[in-house]
């Protein structure tokens, strides 16, 4: 109360100080100003009461608009332009560029629908196609000057005169002349509806400046066909003993006697057994081993080639040493095929030459090359043959050469595909292919016409085939993951009911071979897994994992009861027992 007093007597000194003129200046404070400050009454105090829920401002109200969801695609009510096209809320990605923020209906923008009839649509883009010009679209054609209502380019336009495509030009009034010689009686010279025209031109000879051009783009062809001959690489032989004959003057292609086999027996082992455990490895080949081949009749040594494009010699017995070394191709080597005595040798490789070796001092003999890649390549087995071979190419021939003379004899030319397989049946007399067009051909020895073709619907590729000890059976690596066995005697005809499977070769040419008694067959696969089958009963009784990698050949020793011989594309070359 004290205080109060206090301020109203401030007030009111403050009004006596002014100087004396406060007649009637500032009047008393009417009751009503000073309410606010008088305490409260015990009677009206009770009259107030508090609004516990007022009414707020709601978010819908402060907000104007519906907000639409941008990736909505179907509304229920007629929303305005405003509220369709309203920004959207939100933290906005700093990585969109300006035309992916842009609002769109289609990849590449905001396509507004354009009154245009089809027809005019089409004439105006295949003029433009055509002429390289066409009506401006944005311009309304009525008030445009003539020049400006085109686009593209723009001289062509006026020069046709705005011609579209579906409008033909001026018609040409003038006909071409022909030759006249109508009168039937003169035998010689009548020309009837046949005869020239007056400016028709027989030979067409290029212009001065086409000659030229032509010129040149025949000596660019004549470098760039240079550059591709690429030169046979250079042929070198590494020998890896210390001496190449031993003290009775024989060298590594002497038969070895004294490892308790007769490699020269002509009877195979009377019963052979599943091979156990790995016997030996023989690595040097940097890059996956392709094919391996052993030494004609005795076995005792293992030719083997690469995609490091290296062939190398083994020994099978004694030490197993690395003979010698054969370097000669520029690519990776696919084949190599022996001659009957072993002697010499044949390879294939993927830089387009097959070359003939001396095994024993490693000469290059010869080389033969048709400028096509040499799938697979073998030699006529008959002894008087000897000096021809055929080689399965990739441009779906099989050649002929003749080693004397250098030159191709022959070529067998009906397959549809690269050829990968050539084997010789009945006595050397016939031989069979196989392909990549899925078939299966039999040749007559130099007649180049196929007797026999076998494709059925059901057939795949077979890019390995090997025929049986006996002579009788071909065994046929397919596509589909089985190995089929041909006849080979006359009909070879399809043996239904020795079909090998069990394991996976889809795409792999894994070869094939049989155990020398005919009681089982072995096979690698994709799995780098060494299989083996038997015959009689098609079971698959052993399963060995040999390679990392693809086990790309099996081979079984000839006078071994079971020595099996395979290779991969882990570079290795393994024997197992």
């Amino acid at each position: 109360m004290a205080a109060m007093a206090a301020l109203a007597s401030y007030g009111s000194e403050n009004s006596s100080d002014g100087g004396g003129s406060s007649d009637g200046d500032h009047p008393d404070p009417s009751p009503g100003a000073l309410a606010h400050l008088q305490p409260l009454d015990a009677a009206s105090s009770l009259a107030l009461a508090l609004n516990s829920a007022p009414d707020v401002a709601v978010k819908e109200d402060v907000e104007t608009g519906i907000h639409l969801d941008p990736l909505q695609k179907e509304v229920m009510f007629n929303p305005s332009y405003e509220t369709m096209f309203a920004p959207e809320f939100g933290p906005v990605n700093p990585f969109k560029t300006q035309q992916m923020a842009a609002p769109r209906n289609m990849l590449s923008g905001f396509a507004e629908p354009a009154h245009i009839n089809d027809f005019r649509f089409e004439e105006q883009r295949r003029t433009f196609h055509t002429y390289g010009y066409a009506l401006d679209p944005t311009l309304d054609h009525v008030d445009v000057p003539a020049g400006e209502s085109y686009i593209g380019s723009v001289e062509d336009a006026e020069k046709n005169q705005g011609l579209t495509v579906f409008e033909s030009g001026k018609k040409k009034t003038e006909k071409r002349k022909k030759l006249k010689e109508s009168d039937p009686a003169n035998i010689e010279g009548f020309q009837g509806p046949w005869a020239k025209y007056i400016d028709e031109k027989d030979v067409a000879k290029p212009s001065e400046e086409e000659q030229k051009e032509l010129d040149e783009i025949i000596a660019k062809r004549q470098k760039k066909g240079k550059q591709e001959d690429e030169k046979p690489a250079e042929e070198k032989t590494i020998l890896h003993l210390k001496d190449m004959y031993d003290y009775q003057g024989r060298s590594y292609l002497h038969v070895p006697q004294d490892i308790g086999v007769n490699l020269r027996s002509a009877q195979p082992p009377e019963k052979c057994y599943l091979p156990k455990k790995q016997m030996h490895v023989w690595s040097g080949h940097t890059k996956g081993v392709s094919a391996i081949r052993l030494f004609p009749a005795s076995g005792h040594l293992l030719l083997s080639c690469s995609m490091d494009c290296k062939i190398k010699l083994w020994e099978v017995y004694n030490d197993r040493r690395c003979l010698r070394t054969f370097i000669g191709h520029s690519k990776a080597v696919r084949d190599v095929c022996f001659n009957n005595d072993g002697k010499q040798f044949l390879s294939a490789a993927y830089d387009r030459y097959l070359k003939l070796w001396d095994s024993e001092t490693g000469k290059c003999l010869a080389k033969f090359s048709n400028r096509k890649v040499p799938y697979c390549v073998k030699f006529n087995p008959d002894e008087d043959k000897q000096n021809l071979f055929v080689a399965g190419m990739s441009d779906k021939k099989i050649v002929q050469w003749d080693i004397r003379s250098g030159e191709i004899v022959q070529e067998y030319d009906r397959h549809l595909g690269a050829v990968n397989t050539i084997t010789f049946v009945d006595e050397n007399r016939r031989f069979v292919s196989t392909s990549d067009d899925k078939s299966l051909r039999v040749w007559e020895w130099d007649i180049p016409v196929d007797f026999k073709y076998i494709a059925e619907p059901s057939m795949h590729s077979m890019p390995a085939v090997t025929l049986s000890p006996n002579g009788k059976w071909l065994a046929c690596q397919s596509m589909d993951n089985q190995i089929l066995i041909f006849g080979a005697q006359n009909r070879f005809r399809l043996n239904k009911k020795k079909i090998f499977k069990g394991h996976m070769v889809a795409g792999y040419a894994c070869q094939v071979d049989f155990s020398p008694d005919m009681s089982y067959v072995a096979s690698g696969d994709a799995d780098g897994k060494l299989n083996i089958w038997d015959w009689k009963t098609t079971k698959l009784y052993s399963r060995i994992k040999a390679h990392d990698k693809v086990c790309i050949s099996a081979i079984w020793h000839p006078h071994e009861t079971s020595k099996v011989i395979t290779c991969g594309w882990d570079g290795q070359i393994k024997l197992w027992d």
